[in-house]
């Protein structure tokens, strides 16, 4: 699975280069991590929910996540300080790389109707953000396993100094945006 590493080292990053106009290989934006979240209310009461969700959230990136916790109490929300309000798993080095390629090649042309993704949700330092309404477009999820439909936040944080530097290295590695630039 190390083929968009090695075409990113050999091929993608010498272009960006010339594209972006830098004086050094080194100052080419680049990928840095891949944070993989999800979230409910129901973690705090559900045990089974939350080690059904482990288990799904694991097998799809590789890695085991880590609880999230409150850290303070709200009593609006029904909620206490130290409680598990949310999974959240940390993707580096040749794990970011494997799960970048799957996600581009084999997960979001299974979403229903795709077009392609929004441009729309570059932060001003080049980072992506991406959710999904349900995690069962990942080939690894078995529906019966799962407990219940339940959607995830996928963000791409690169070493972009801009959102147009960002966009351009994620086109170039191959996301697939949609065709037409709609910036209001």
């Amino acid at each position: 699975m190390q083929l968009l590493k090695e075409r990113f080292q050999k091929e993608i990053r010498p272009a960006l280069q010339k594209e972006l106009k830098l004086s050094s290989l080194e100052a080419t934006p680049k990928m840095v991590k891949i944070t993989v979240n999800t979230s409910s209310k129901d973690f705090k009461t559900d045990k089974d929910f939350t080690a059904k969700t482990k288990a799904w959230l694991g097998l799809i990136t590789g890695q085991l996540p880590v609880e999230r916790r409150s850290k303070n109490s709200i009593a609006a929300f029904n909620l206490r300080e130290n409680d598990i309000v949310g999974l959240k798993v940390t993707l580096r080095g040749d794990r970011m790389y494997d799960f970048f390629q799957k996600l581009t090649s084999i997960v979001l042309p299974r979403l229903k109707d795709f077009q392609g993704v929004s441009r729309n949700t570059f932060d001003q330092n080049g980072n992506y953000s991406l959710g999904l309404s349900e995690q069962i477009v990942f080939p690894e999820v078995e529906y019966d396993k799962i407990g219940r439909i339940q959607g995830l936040q996928i963000v791409i944080s690169t070493s972009a100094v801009d959102a147009k530097s960002g966009e351009i290295l994620l086109e170039k590695l191959g996301m697939p945006f949609t065709k037409e630039n709609n910036k209001q």
